[in-house]
């Protein structure tokens, strides 16, 4: 069960990147200093994003239901039924999905108030 659950997690961050990559990582890069004309070609990628946009929500669904419902899947001896564990794995879940619902949201925002 935690490889699935960090999998879709993973998942979920890489995805949540692709829909950002047009907005948010230019502006990363030219926060950073590195600039150029090779920034304008991420723009492609935005009609994509709500594509990246629903494989991200998925992963984080899938994640969500393998970390908090699935519990039949653990043993008792396992290491998974050890409560340390399991709130290790919460408090992974809700940093990555803060993290990854912030990168779905940013291009949104930036154009917003830019």
């Amino acid at each position: 069960m935690q490889n699935h659950s960090v999998l879709s997690l993973a998942a979920s961050v890489l995805a949540s990147v692709g829909a950002s990559l047009c907005c948010v990582v230019p502006l990363v890069f030219v926060m950073a200093g590195l600039g150029g004309s090779w920034l304008s070609t991420l723009r492609v990628l935005e009609p994509y994003r709500p594509v990246f946009m629903v494989v991200a929500i998925g992963a984080l669904a899938i994640g969500y239901w393998q970390i908090f419902r699935a519990r039949a899947a653990c043993a008792p001896g396992d290491q998974c039924a050890a409560p340390t564990v399991q709130r290790g794995r919460k408090i992974g879940f809700w940093i990555v999905s803060s993290l990854v619902l912030g990168l779905l949201v940013s291009p949104y925002l930036i154009g917003y108030l830019g």
